[in-house]
Formats: C-alpha cells, structure tokens, sequence
C-alpha cells in the first residue's frame, strides 16, 4: 500500500490514547500511535505494574492490539509524552517494533520520521533464527 504516512493524524491518536495510560508510579504517561499495512490506525498506551518490570510501554501495547485485531505490519508510529511532545521509542521497543514492522517501519522522532534501520542498526530479526535453522540442518546438528 502506497498511501501517504499523516503523522499530525498519528501524533493526535496518540496523544488520545496517552490519556488512558496508567501510569501511578513514574508519572510519565505515553501513546502510541501506527498505522497498519492494512491502512488501520492502531493506537496504545502504557500499563504500569506496582512490580515494575511487569509493566507493558505503549509500543508493546500498540503490538498487542495490532495482532489481536489480525493486522499485517506495521508501516509508522508515533509516541508521545503527557505533553505531547514525540519520544522515540527505547531500544526495548525498537527491538518488538522490528518484529511487527521490519527495518522500513518508518518512526516519528524528535529530528523528524526515520526508518527502524536507522535507530536500530545490525539488528538480529526472526531472519537470523530462520539463517541459524537453515545451517543446523544443513550441518546437520
């Protein structure tokens, strides 16, 4: 699909869902907005747990609703703060964005769109386990 990527649109989305984050204990909510292959907007927001590493940012969220709702990559997202000032996402979440919408995801940041690649360079994807496969049988280990 070669429709235009709107990230005023995006930015918007996500700076609506960020205020349903919940956010009780670092009092940073954030959105996250994408659109899909499809052309679907997606959007998700931060879940906090009171054990801090069980909590889920709102990239992580945005992927789960994505798969949920059956839809094929992702092609732009955009995140955001209370303020909405656009965050880019941290590596944690490059690496999930990667799975979901490959080294052309195209990410809203502070110094403009940039692809995935760029942020998240070398990146070992589901290609280097399918690599690793194809050398183990051939090896035959």
């Amino acid at each position: 699909m070669t429709t235009e990527i709107h990230f005023d649109a995006l930015r918007e989305a996500a700076r609506e869902v960020m205020t349903r984050a919940y956010a009780p204990y670092s009092g940073f909510p954030v959105g996250a907005a994408a659109i899909s292959a499809e052309g679907e907007l997606v959007a998700g927001c931060n879940v906090e747990n009171v054990s801090y590493g069980l909590g889920v940012c709102a990239e992580v969220a945005l992927v789960s609703v994505a798969v949920s709702r059956g839809l094929g990559a992702l092609r732009a997202i955009s995140v955001c703060d209370r303020d909405g000032r656009v965050l880019t996402p941290c590596g944690r979440c490059r690496q999930v964005l990667l799975e979901f919408g490959g080294p052309g995801l195209i990410v809203d940041s502070v110094h403009g769109p940039r692809a995935l690649a760029e942020l998240l360079p070398e990146a070992f994807g589901p290609e280097d386990l399918a690599a690793a496969a194809d050398r183990s049988r051939r090896d035959g280990s």
